[in-house]
């Protein structure tokens, strides 16, 4: 569909960590990744785009991620059958006013004026006819020119959320009213967040924006110029890298790094908020995912092997072992393969801290989990020793690693499940479920899945050096063989 200057581009950022949700989230794998509500199998980034799915002049989105999450993005979108305009790969995290400004010149550069819906690829929205409604809404203003953001009417005295004022009291009769924005305030403290949710022209920042392209391009040349400047150039001399927009790294870095909220709105004239009441919440917190979540008549959120008695308002997580809960009230119990949190549900927010002790000491669990996604698929260690290593591999239907060799580890492959097509020196052979094969030190060699259904298969290490550094790619289907030497196999 051709773009026109009334369609709507979502511009979705999924570039943050999502360290406060960990064990589950962490920095290879953070939270917009994860299917976090019970009811669906969908990623949060993946229903961020589809409860926008009926708006009328809905075009595909603009990605914003970094390089890392590159090949997570695309098979996520892929599995909701949906193609990208772009994805753009941020080399550094400048933070929302130079994000925003690379997806606004990108879509001028189709020859279009769209409307670009800024959102974030980890809220969780309940109430989507509303949401939907007051897009519509917004759309007359930003239209107008002015630059929309979408207020979230307070339910509590939070301390964790920005606030905006606006200039006048909303209308009772239509709640959707644009009204222009008298100031931002910083997140406060509790006794002025009390004060404020009093008042009904304050409502949560909830970083979510509409408005042109040229507009926001407009504003940030008059309040942040170099932030364009750098992102012209950035973008200018790009590279594409598959099905992504590659921005060159040494003009972005360049870039101020601020949010599009200091950059531009606490600074323009042309600002605009419109009242969201539609069971929005960002999730910042595991209380706040507990607030969100389906819970048993005792306020307990269960999944996986859980059991509880006499416990109330819990969080009880568990992707393989069994937890048991006995009089407990008001825990976070999450367990995965790697770590296991407890934690008050009133002392959640306080994991950020603990994270960047643990990230201090060099903590593999931080940054990793035992399963790591690759474009192919995914593989997760089960156990490990000082000289030998044994994964779980899983290979995509009519995917294929890239042909590599080890210097200082062979390894030994067991067909379990699927069909694997295995090259080795240039000989190729097909293996059935209970087959395997040994892969010699300095053997080159690839690994590919030329069935309908998922591969999977037992690998064995054993070397030296077990390290993902000790890969020499020759070739890649997915353009990973910029250096000899490639962390990503």
């Amino acid at each position: 569909m051709e773009i026109t200057d009334n369609s709507i581009v979502p511009v979705i950022l999924s570039g943050g960590s999502g360290t406060r949700l960990w064990p589950l989230s962490r920095e290879s794998y953070p939270k917009q990744f994860l299917a976090l509500d019970s009811r669906t199998q969908k990623t949060l980034l993946q229903k961020t785009y589809e409860r926008l799915l009926g708006l009328e002049g809905l075009e595909n989105p603009i990605l914003i991620c970094n390089e890392d999450h590159r090949f997570i993005v695309a098979e996520q979108f892929r599995e909701i059958n949906t193609d990208p305009q772009a994805i753009i790969l941020e080399p550094i995290g400048r933070n929302t006013a130079p994000a925003v400004a690379v997806a606004a010149l990108q879509a001028i550069s189709l020859g279009k004026d769209p409307l670009l819906l800024v959102l974030a690829a980890d809220h969780l929205i309940e109430n989507i006819v509303e949401f939907q409604r007051v897009i519509k809404s917004a759309k007359t203003y930003a239209n107008m020119g002015r630059l929309v953001t979408f207020g979230i009417v307070p339910t509590s005295a939070e301390t964790g959320y920005g606030y905006i004022e606006a200039k006048e009291l909303p209308s009772k009769k239509d709640q959707i009213t644009g009204l222009e924005i008298k100031k931002f305030i910083e997140k406060p403290n509790k006794e002025i967040a009390e004060k404020l949710i009093k008042d009904s022209r304050y409502t949560w920042n909830s970083g979510m924006f509409l408005f042109k392209a040229s507009s926001i391009i407009n504003e940030l040349e008059k309040f942040s110029p170099d932030i364009i400047k750098y992102c012209k150039i950035a973008i200018e001399r790009d590279s594409e890298d598959l099905d992504f927009l590659r921005l060159e790294a040494d003009s972005f870095k360049k870039c101020p790094k601020i949010s599009l909220d200091i950059a531009v709105m606490e600074k323009t004239k042309l600002g605009t908020v419109l009242r969201l009441n539609a069971g929005w919440s960002d999730i910042g917190s595991w209380k706040s995912l507990w607030d969100v979540s389906q819970k048993d008549h005792d306020g307990n959120y269960m999944n996986g092997r859980v059991i509880a008695e006499k416990s109330k308002n819990c969080y009880l997580k568990s992707e393989q072992r069994l937890i048991v809960g006995i009089g407990i009230e008001n825990l976070i119990v999450v367990d995965t393969n790697d770590a296991i949190l407890v934690a008050n549900s009133d002392q959640s927010e306080s994991i950020g801290n603990i994270i960047k002790g643990l990230s201090s000491q060099d903590f593999p669990e931080v940054k990793t989990h035992r399963k790591i996604y690759r474009p192919w698929g995914n593989y997760t260690t089960i156990v490990e020793g000082d000289r030998w290593l044994v994964k779980l591999i899983e290979v995509n239907p009519k995917a294929s690693l890239s042909l590599q060799m080890h210097h200082h580890r062979a390894e030994h492959w067991v067909v379990v499940n699927g069909t694997a097509l295995i090259e080795k020196n240039g000989e190729k052979q097909l293996l059935s479920e209970n087959e395997s094969t040994f892969i010699p030190l300095g053997c080159k060699h690839r690994l590919s899945n030329p069935g309908r259904m998922k591969l999977e298969l037992i690998e064995v290490q054993s070397g030296t050096y077990l390290d993902e550094e000790d890969i020499i790619r020759f070739e890649d289907s997915y353009g990973r063989i910029n250096s000899l030497v490639n962390k990503k196999p």
